[in-house]
């Protein structure tokens, strides 16, 4: 498959390459950054999200991208759009996500990169709606949605119980936003 980058003012996301595991890794053990993920990241497990997201690539033609700054070519998080995971009400629907290193947050970065992902969704995918889903403790990334128009599904919320150990079932609510209602905004 052909290298892939998607380019946006001060973003680039593309293809995950071996130089991403590190800064990743660091990201994933940030206890701030993954308060409502889940828990820290060992390196290997790093390493297979990586691996995931790039056989996703293969398989779907898409998947969340690596994001890197356009002027100091530094990796500071992902975006993108994946197909849910099974046993979730996202299951087989395109899931908007994403994730960024703590020091990015509050500067616009993720709300970029999700357009661009959107953007990317909506002209390349034959899906009518896009999907995403938090914790509703994560005001954060609910807020995001609803700056992105999406709308909140309380039909759809669930409880969610990968990677979270101890934590099982975890409350997630879900977002999406339709085709015609993003091209309208």
């Amino acid at each position: 498959m052909p290298d892939f980058a998607l380019s946006t003012p001060r973003l680039v996301l593309r293809e995950w390459r071996e130089a991403d595991v590190t800064p990743f890794h660091a990201m994933c053990r940030d206890p701030l950054v993954m308060r409502f993920v889940g828990p820290d990241l060992t390196r290997g497990q790093a390493s297979e999200e990586i691996a995931q997201y790039r056989q996703e690539r293969r398989r779907d033609g898409h998947s969340f991208m690596a994001v890197e700054h356009r002027i100091t070519g530094r990796f500071i998080g992902f975006c993108g759009i994946r197909r849910g995971c099974p046993g979730t009400p996202l299951a087989g629907q395109p899931e908007l996500g994403w994730r960024m290193a703590k020091r990015m947050w509050g500067q616009g970065y993720a709300r970029e990169a999700a357009v661009a992902a959107i953007e990317w969704g909506f002209g390349h995918l034959n899906d009518e709606r896009l999907m995403a889903m938090t914790s509703p403790r994560n005001s954060r990334s609910w807020g995001l949605m609803l700056r992105l128009g999406m709308e909140h599904r309380p039909e759809l919320d669930f409880g969610h119980s990968r990677r979270t150990g101890a934590r099982l079932h975890r409350p997630h609510v879900v977002y999406s936003v339709n085709r015609t209602t993003w091209q309208a905004t």
